[in-house]
């Protein structure tokens, strides 16, 4: 609508008869004389006031080019103007692509072939633009007129247009590929790798087919810079070939390229910016990872599994090789399943999804299936069935063990990482934007931290023996257990409801009553002796098909119940909020993360706070991830986190910080009064 406005505005606007000054001043100026036939260059010279800028080629999500009427001598022709590299204005969520202080427009002029030497030839345009400050925008014009001299050039005039032209993009002796999908645009540049970069940005010539004000993600692979760019939310364009500038520096350093549709490889190594954070070296990041997944055994969102590493550690005392039989065991398990999660996790964003950590869980039928998993194992728990390939609640061989010990690992690790700890959130933010191989080190040496205390107490003989014997007590402990477990499954009946709605979770419900049925069908027909193969085939067969014929979940809730004044998070809000010239406070949350409840009950939704951020006038935006959301995932990547919680504080001169993923009662209240 801005952009409809300031066309309408050049279109119906007629200057008066006593025109007020333009903001941006414009003058045409003659470049070198050229000989009949030659070519030269005119500039068109603009000089914003300060406080006013221009517009590129492109202007962005708002603005306006420059609009250009020539009056040309016959047999002359002028070519493309030639505009140097512009920089970014990002004002209240809109990207603009502007120029803040005096730039030219350089314009390639063809002399006639017929013009006499010596002669002046006359050039006149009327030029239109548009000059805006960061609250208005005036449509303006010029009647702009110069001589072009015809004969031998003059050696003031040409170094003045070699001051301009060095800051035209330079051009690449090499094309650009470019690979277009429905959710990014990914660009393979070629660009040595010995060229510097320092807040690098790709401004892309023509229109709709990015999003302007998105983060963008560079690597460097060799000699090949690669770019992943999100695609323009609405009406977005497709292009057989896309002209653009990929500005090097803050200096006004950069070059241009034309790509079309090639091959752009994956991974590479993240280039420092804006949108990629400076990363710590990997040896620093692997001991963060391995930290974060040993913490995560204190997190709220381990709790619920505490009960089933309960079971493998008292059984362990059985026996010295079978303890360590199992600690590998489930070590590997645990390992498996973060690499299964990192592996996925980093092929859907190489194909332009916006996921991040326990992406699985913004899944309504992934959070049914732990809801039917954890219903299943409540009443494994409390004797309902007997199911003894999962070691960790029944007896048998050592094999029996090994794989129990294994399987209890996956399901550790599955239920274990919704949340992102102390530690560990620097470690996965990074691993988004690592090459594949040390993203995988990093999944790795997390599982290896959340396995490390059942590991110990496998190999440390002093750690086993403080373990009670194994004895009768272990049913008794099997059945208190149940009451975790069953916890566990409330909070994803609650969860499901969360995501998907009351119609949704009803029919879950019904879903987990027969499948309770069914088990307990199973466990009479095992205290009878009867075989049971069959009616545990069926099943593991109807699960799969009672969720295959669920509806589709309902959208989430809107509204959220908060003593704060909060409002929705988005990138816009966040530009408005900052430009108000008050503190904002960001947090970003999701019913499945634990933590994130934690916090929100120990920190934020309390009188203290409240009265806190009311004295000192703090805007509160809250960014709900329960579902995926392209616009939360990419603040957390910008940011740094690969998941929630994340809390972020911006100070009344736009300062942003960090606050720790571990909230204390106070400490929102300081911040506030500070």
């Amino acid at each position: 609508m801005a952009l409809l406005c300031q066309i309408l505005a050049l279109i119906l606007w007629s200057p008066p008869a006593l025109a007020a000054p333009n903001h941006i001043a414009a003058e045409l100026v003659a470049g070198p004389a050229a000989k009949p036939g030659g070519e030269t260059t005119i500039a068109i010279r603009m000089t914003p006031e300060k406080g006013w800028h221009g517009y590129w080629v492109n202007p962005g999500d708002a603005g306006l080019g420059m609009q250009l009427d020539w009056t040309l001598p016959d047999g002359a022709k002028v070519g493309e103007p030639d505009y140097p590299v512009p920089q970014t204005l990002l004002v209240q969520g809109l990207m603009n692509h502007v120029y803040e202080s005096e730039y030219a427009v350089l314009v390639p002029f063809t002399v006639p072939a017929d013009a006499a030497p010596g002669s002046r030839l006359p050039v006149r345009v009327k030029a239109q633009w548009l000059a805006c400050t960061e609250q208005i925008c005036v449509p303006e014009s010029a009647d702009l007129a110069t001589e072009i001299p015809v004969g031998t050039a003059q050696a003031d005039t040409a170094a003045r247009f070699d001051a301009w032209r060095q800051r035209l993009p330079a051009p690449l002796d090499a094309p650009a590929t470019m690979a277009l999908s429905d959710k990014v645009l990914r660009l393979a540049i070629p660009l040595p790798a010995s060229v510097a970069l320092s807040s690098p940005h790709v401004f892309i010539r023509e229109d709709k087919i990015v999003d302007y004000a998105a983060p963008q993600v560079f690597t460097r692979k060799g000699d090949t810079l690669l770019v992943t760019i999100p695609r323009a939310k609405f009406a977005a364009r497709g292009a057989d070939e896309i002209e653009g500038v990929l500005k090097l520096d803050d200096q006004g350093n950069g070059v241009s390229f034309a790509a079309r549709p090639g091959s752009v490889p994956v991974g590479g190594v993240p280039v420092a910016g804006p949108e990629a954070p400076d990363l710590p070296a990997l040896p620093w990041l692997l001991l963060a990872a391995l930290a974060g997944g040993l913490l995560l055994n204190v997190m709220p969102c381990v709790f619920p599994i505490l009960s089933l590493k309960a079971l493998s550690l008292a059984r362990a005392g059985e026996s010295e090789a079978h303890a360590r039989i199992e600690g590998l065991a489930y070590t590997a398990g645990v390992i498996a399943a973060c690499l299964v999660l990192g592996g996925v996790l980093l092929a859907l964003r190489a194909g332009g999804e916006q996921v991040g950590w326990a992406f699985q869980l913004q899944e309504p039928l992934v959070v049914v299936a732990l809801f039917l998993l954890a219903s299943a194992i409540t009443a494994n728990l409390m004797g309902l069935f007997e199911f003894t390939v999962p070691g960790f609640v029944g007896t048998g061989s050592p094999r029996s063990y090994t794989q129990g010990a294994f399987a209890t690992g996956l399901l550790a690790a599955f239920v274990a990482t919704p949340c992102t700890g102390p530690f560990m959130a620097s470690a996965m933010g990074a691993a988004l934007l690592l090459p594949v191989l040390p993203a995988l080190a990093l999944f790795a040496a997390l599982g290896l931290g959340i396995a490390l205390p059942f590991l110990a107490v496998a190999f440390v003989p002093a750690l086993r023996t403080r373990l009670p014997k194994p004895g009768a007590w272990m049913v008794k402990f099997r059945h208190w257990m149940a009451l975790p477990m069953g916890l566990t499954a409330l909070a994803l009946a609650w969860l499901v409801w969360k995501v998907a709605g009351s119609l949704f979770t009803w029919l879950v419900l019904s879903d987990v009553l027969m499948l309770l049925v069914v088990l307990w069908w199973i466990g009479r027909r095992q205290r009878k002796g009867l075989d049971t193969r069959w009616q545990v085939f069926a099943a593991v067969l109807g699960v799969p098909a009672a969720m295959a014929i669920l509806p589709q979940p309902a959208p989430p809730a809107s509204e959220v119940e908060s003593i704060l004044d909060t409002k929705p998070f988005s990138e816009e809000a966040l530009a408005k909020a900052r430009a108000s010239g008050k503190p904002v406070f960001v947090y970003m949350t999701a019913d499945w993360c634990l933590t994130c409840k934690v916090n929100e009950e120990v920190a934020i939704e309390r009188a203290e706070t409240k009265a806190a951020f009311d004295k000192a006038g703090v805007i509160v935006l809250r960014g709900d991830w329960t579902r995926r959301d392209p616009e939360i995932t990419r603040f957390l990547t910008a940011q740094g986190a690969a998941g929630v919680p994340l809390y972020v504080w911006y100070a009344k001169d736009g300062k942003a910080e960090q606050l720790p993923q571990v909230l204390t009662p106070a400490l929102l209240a300081e911040k506030a009064a500070s």
